[in-house]
């Protein structure tokens, strides 16, 4: 394991459609980082500084960041909503913290 990098591994029994998805995936994140390179968004203000986003977070009437929710036609579309956002990187790795329901895990 190299700390700080991203490994990938598909399998062959990834359907072709979930594989083109996550490569559109890559290429938005490549494209949101060159908007902070040229500097159309700051350093400080971006979604790679603030994601995850919530929903609850995204539809807040108070939303004030320099870019738009809904950056892609694809995630108007399909977009997986996280319940929870950032938890301090390795800190959060560490020292996971649980707040469902235990009742959600009891089979009846």
């Amino acid at each position: 394991m190299v700390a700080g990098t991203l490994m990938i591994e598909p399998t062959e029994s990834e359907a072709r459609i979930e594989l083109d998805r996550f490569i559109d995936a890559l290429s938005a994140i490549r494209e949101e980082i060159a908007k902070v390179e040229n500097g159309q968004w700051t350093v400080e203000d971006n979604p790679l500084v603030f994601a995850p986003h919530t929903a609850e977070y995204v539809l807040d009437s108070d939303w004030n960041r320099a870019y738009a929710a809904f950056p892609s036609a694809a995630v108007k579309e399909d977009k997986f909503w996280p319940t929870v956002t950032r938890n301090d990187d390795v800190n959060g790795d560490r020292n996971l913290v649980c707040s469902c329901s235990v009742d959600t895990y009891r089979d009846e």
